[in-house]
This record gives structure tokens, C-alpha cells and sequence, in this order.
């Protein structure tokens, strides 16, 4: 046996996940999501990039979405100082990026993410990302998102449940791609599939607005065009 204390970030990190889900109760959503459009539209902006834009991921674009979707769910863009019974609704959209480091779990903030493009939305993400994992991200750049995305990449698996990032109300988590067989207009083919899990905060947050909400994701997702509508 080896017994490890659990001091620093980690305790940090330990004590923000329980008093999460000490305070929060949590509801989990899960929607399957097809991306085959979408992915061959990543795929042509990336082909077509010039050498100073960066690489498109599959998380600008549902950035782009969330931010799209938000302004009609603001409960779900907030924070719920639940000690004074205030719920602080924005108008911005400050994105939590949940961030994986060798110290653990730290979630840098994009701020004002409705305000930026694909290209923009790239080049924030891998700045905020390497500023946090080398150490080097500032304070306010560490705190005071409205709402949180988490990603584990490859590692994404078919579904999960987030924890939410308290004080927020809401996490959306990607999960990984995968093609597999659907039936499209009576046709059996092969399209590339990703569900979208999520976790709301039901003391603020109504199930048929969290449903909703991620189905207006899903409609923009599977039809990238209307993202630029």
C-alpha cells in the first residue's frame, strides 16, 4: 500500500469537484449528433487555411454554436451565488475550457467567445492552453466563465457525465467521433456520429429548457451553414 497526501492544485482541484456536487443538483443530458457535414466542412477550411491561421479542431465550432444558442437560455449562461439565492445571467459568453495538465484539472477563459470567429476561437484555444499547462496563464484568465466545455479529444468515449464547474449552472462535454451505420430516408449508410453530453444545475435549470437547448445545438451542428447565418 502507498499512501499519497493530497496537497496543492490536487486538494484544490479535490475540494471545488466535491463542494460541486455537494451543492449541486446535477442532471445529465446526452444527444447523438451527426457531424458527417460538418467534418467535411473542417476538413476544406483546413485545406484552404493560410499558413498563419491555425488548425480547426472540432471546438470552434461548437463554441460558435453554444454561443449562438445561449442568449435564448439564460439560465444556463450564469452563475448561482446560491447563499444569497441570486442567479447572475450574462450576456457574454466568458467559456471555461476545461484543461488537462501534468498538476490536474484547471479551466482557463475565453473571454467574450461570442465575439470571435473560427480562426479566433482556434488561436485562443491553443494560446489559453499552453499558457496553462506551462504556467504561465494570469489570474483572470483562470476565473470568471459563465459556462464551461470539456473535451478528453480521442479519449472522449460514447457518453459521460461532466461535473459542473460551480458557481456555473451548466458543462458540455463532446464525445469522441465515431462512423458507424445509420438509417437515413430508409437507406442504411455510413455517417461519422458524436454524441454531446451535458449537466445542468436543476435548481435553476427546467429539463425541457437543458433538452432544448442542446437540441438547438445539434440542429446547428448537423447543419454548419446556419452557423454562419
Amino acid at each position: 500500500m502507498e499512501a499519497v497526501k493530497i496537497i496543492g492544485l490536487r486538494r484544490r482541484i479535490a475540494q471545488q469537484m466535491q463542494e460541486a456536487k455537494r451543492r449541486i443538483p446535477h442532471f445529465m443530458y446526452a444527444e447523438e449528433v451527426d457531424v458527417t457535414e460538418l467534418e467535411a466542412l473542417r476538413a476544406h477550411l483546413n485545406a484552404a487555411r493560410s499558413k498563419d491561421q491555425p488548425k480547426l479542431t472540432l471546438l470552434p465550432f461548437l463554441i460558435t454554436a453554444l454561443c449562438k444558442v445561449l442568449p435564448d437560455y439564460p439560465n444556463i449562461n450564469a452563475r448561482f451565488d446560491d447563499e444569497a439565492g441570486v442567479l447572475h445571467r450574462h450576456r457574454a459568453v466568458h467559456l471555461g475550457m476545461a484543461t488537462q495538465t501534468a498538476n490536474g484539472l484547471i479551466v482557463p477563459v475565453i473571454r467574450h467567445a461570442e465575439a470571435l470567429d473560427l480562426w479566433g476561437l482556434a488561436a485562443e484555444i491553443a494560446r489559453l492552453a499552453q499558457a496553462t499547462r506551462d504556467g504561465s496563464a494570469k489570474k483572470e484568465e483562470l476565473s470568471g466563465s459563465t459556462i464551461t466545455l470539456t473535451s478528453l479529444g480521442p479519449l472522449g468515449g460514447v457518453t459521460h457525465t461532466p461535473v459542473i464547474n460551480h458557481p456555473e449552472t451548466a458543462i458540455v462535454g463532446p464525445n469522441k467521433i465515431i462512423e458507424r451505420p445509420v438509417v437515413r430516408h430508409g437507406q442504411v449508410v455510413v455517417r461519422k456520429m458524436m454524441n454531446v453530453s451535458s449537466s445542468f444545475d436543476h435548481r435553476v435549470v427546467d429539463g425541457w429548457d437543458a433538452a432544448e437547448m442542446i437540441q438547438k445545438l445539434k440542429g446547428l451542428l448537423e447543419h454548419p451553414a446556419t452557423l454562419f447565418m
